[in-house]
């Protein structure tokens, strides 16, 4: 038996033994997934881990100082697999970069910060360049899909099995990052309920979240008996929240015209807090009223957007959050999406620590914790 066929089993008994010592101190009482308000988590999504520029790359401790004196708790971690695996070999695994994964979660631990891993990239699927896959997880031949599942579950066990114990307030999974447009939903949950039973084959216990269908937008009313949450994204409409963004595709956009809020699509449409309400809460209320806790996985506002817009834009979706009891989660911290470093032309930026804060921003999400 070769390598490749070795690891593709997924034994338990090799996988047990990587853990570092530095997760040895988390707590191994697990509490019940149910008593946990998962939805009103909030905070940022982190990147160091979201491309392949450096796969060894590590997560800021500072972020976490950052978070946590600002009174939040939550990071969610995109990743992709090409960290620590291959297009050309899925199961030759790095153990290596798991050592910065483990410190990310290390820094949750020790700054109260919930850290929800999510895979951006998955093998056989991803949002952003889905096409560099060898193999496609949603749309090929029944072989080629079932060899690519295989291997995604094959990662994700790899997780579990590594992270088995640790506690769920501290620690959980977000399985593919926004699956794509589909005619139904019946592929994706064939795909969620393959993970959820291979994560809970090594660790039965894990609390695990599934993103919306159709690029996390739309509730997803076949996954209600897993015992998982959702997640759902904050980024309508496209024309406010990715104005000039390069990687969208022309056809999401409602119009090009420099945004306003309230705003007008070309076609007449008009998208104030009120079509916001029927888009983002009101179409998730069937997945709500069968018990099934919501978190927004995503969302933000690019910094070509004028700030008066964007300020606007957010508050209306933050109030509306607020009164469904969802948390979220921005992308990002630092960055063009976030509160710190996002060079907007438009902002007096105030020197925190070294960056530029948006002040502004930043109160705006402090008033809706």
């Amino acid at each position: 038996m070769n390598r490749r066929e070795f690891v593709k089993t997924g034994s338990a008994a090799v996988l047990g033994t990587i853990c570092l010592k530095s997760l040895a101190s988390f707590p191994r009482v697990i509490p019940d997934p149910g008593v946990l308000k998962y939805q009103n988590y909030r905070g940022f999504n982190l990147l160091a881990k979201f491309g392949k520029g450096n796969p060894r790359e590590r997560f800021n401790e500072e972020d976490f100082e950052i978070m946590a004196e600002w009174g939040f708790d939550y990071a969610r971690i995109p990743m992709s697999y090409w960290n620590w695996a291959t297009k050309e070999d899925w199961y030759s695994i790095d153990e290596d970069v798991f050592k910065d994964i483990d410190e990310v979660i290390e820094f949750g631990r020790k700054y109260k910060v919930h850290i929800n891993l999510n895979m951006h990239r998955v093998p056989g699927y991803c949002i952003n360049g889905r096409e560099l896959e060898p193999f496609d997880l949603f749309n090929d031949t029944p072989e080629n899909m079932q060899k690519a599942m295989d291997a995604v579950v094959f990662h994700w066990q790899f997780f579990a099995e590594r992270y088995k114990g640790i506690s769920n307030e501290h620690l959980s999974f977000d399985l593919i990052n926004e699956p794509p447009h589909m005619p139904d939903e019946a592929r994706y949950v064939e795909i969620v309920k393959a993970l959820v039973e291979g994560i809970r084959a090594r660790d039965p216990e894990r609390l695990i979240v599934a993103d919306g269908k159709n690029v996390g937008r739309d509730p997803v009313l076949g996954l209600t008996s897993l015992g998982i949450l959702q997640s759902t994204r904050g980024y309508d409409p496209m024309s406010v929240s990715h104005y000039t963004a390069t990687w969208v595709p022309k056809d999401a956009f409602q119009t090009f015209s420099i945004p306003t809020w309230p705003l007008t699509g070309d076609d007449g449409k008009i998208w104030n807090k009120a079509a916001l309400k029927e888009q983002l809460i009101d179409a998730w209320k069937p997945l709500v009223d069968s018990g099934v806790q919501v978190h927004v996985g995503e969302w933000g506002c690019f910094n070509r957007t004028p700030h008066d817009v964007t300020l606007t834009w957010m508050r209306d979706l933050l109030s509306l959050w607020k009164e469904a009891g969802w948390g979220q989660a921005m992308w990002n911290l630092k960055g063009s999406f976030g509160i710190l470093n996002s060079e907007r032309a438009d902002v007096q930026y105030e020197n925190y620590k070294g960056h530029k804060l948006d002040r502004k921003m930043l109160e705006l999400l402090k008033e809706f914790a």
